[in-house]
């Protein structure tokens, strides 16, 4: 246990102190929403990289995890989170694209359930491990396609995308409940982020930011 303690606490550019740093940055870097914030500061990134990399895990960079993908910047996953976050509080969100599963333990603070989908058996195992070591219960991972959504657990009031899409699938908007909000990357070599609200009328979109995500991909591997 004490091993286990000190793993999570960190030394040197692991430490809380560095994660603290990580979320002053963040607060320069114009992210407003005090509640991703503190729940960035509360998760230690570090568990969720290799071992080799865990010195940068606090560094404003996106690192690969194996498998042609990678765990997003810091930044990315505060505006992302941000964005969803503004439209009220969060009680079921869904995340395409678990990846390492960092992004859901950030998820699991800021909403009472998360339903996490990744096609990647191999990366949902590890995440599923991380997240256990965490203590974190209330992700839901399913190894399927995130282009179907999950049907289990919608409609939900916040839905977020790890992987770049061409279009926005259409099982993505059915799961979305009216009032709930959508934030996902949309092209292909140039990408956007994009913002995507239903209302009681239908969906509404806005483009926002430039991003560099890898392709949602379909199937399961």
């Amino acid at each position: 246990m004490a091993d286990l303690i000190k793993r999570h606490n960190g030394i040197g550019m692991t430490s809380q102190r560095t994660r603290s740093r990580m979320v002053e940055r963040l607060r320069e870097q114009g992210i407003r929403d005090e509640e991703v914030l503190q729940a960035m500061n509360s998760v230690p990134r570090h568990i969720f990289v290799d071992e080799a990399l865990a010195s940068r895990a606090y560094d404003d960079v996106s690192l690969p995890i194996g498998f042609g993908q990678t765990i997003s910047n810091p930044k990315i996953v505060a505006r992302m989170l941000e964005l969803l976050n503004s439209g009220g509080k969060l009680a079921k969100v869904l995340e395409i694209g678990t990846g390492c599963g960092y992004q859901a333990a950030v998820l699991s603070k800021v909403a009472k359930e998360v339903y996490s989908v990744e096609r990647i058996a191999p990366l949902l195992s590890k995440a599923r491990n991380s997240l256990k070591e965490l203590r974190i219960h209330n992700v839901k991972l399913r190894h399927a396609d995130g282009n179907l959504g999950s049907k289990d657990g919608a409609p939900f009031d916040g839905i977020v995308m790890a992987a770049a899409a061409t279009h926005v699938p259409k099982a993505l908007l059915d799961q979305l409940a009216i009032g709930g909000r959508m934030v996902l990357p949309l092209g292909g070599q140039e990408q956007r982020l994009c913002l995507i609200e239903r209302d009681s009328r239908g969906f509404s979109e806005t483009i926002m930011d430039e991003v560099k995500f890898v392709p949602l991909l379909p199937g399961t591997n």
